[in-house]
């Protein structure tokens, strides 16, 4: 495949790891915003070194923003879903779908809306 493939060059950020994952999370979120340490303990299994990395590249990427309030102790910063961001949950959504039709039989998660998945 070419190198300068959109689909190529889109894959290289969106397929490493905990990335898709971390884009679900936020827009579980309230107004699809969460702080490192929600999503540190919602990603079972991620290392602080690899949240931080994949944030970086979500936000050099515009997929996710970071605001810092710097008014409060301790500062507070956390992390949102950008409108491109936002767009791609209709992607992980249609990803599910497919999951569910072809892979893997899970009746609850059929069930609901991924903003609201407990599972």
């Amino acid at each position: 495949m070419d190198n300068s493939c959109t689909v190529n060059l889109t894959v290289r950020y969106l397929t490493k790891k905990w990335t898709l994952l971390i884009i679900l999370e936020l827009y579980k979120g309230d107004q699809y915003t969460r702080r490192f340490s929600e999503l540190k303990d919602a990603l079972l299994g991620i290392t602080p070194k690899i949240l931080s990395e994949r944030l970086k590249e979500l936000e050099q990427e515009g997929i996710i923003g970071n605001r810092i309030d710097a008014d409060c102790f301790p500062v507070k910063s956390e992390y949102y879903l950008t409108e491109s961001g936002i767009e791609i949950i209709d992607i992980i959504k249609e990803i599910k779908i497919w999951a569910l039709k072809w892979k893997i039989d899970n009746i609850p998660c059929q069930n609901q809306d991924c903003r609201v998945c407990v599972l």
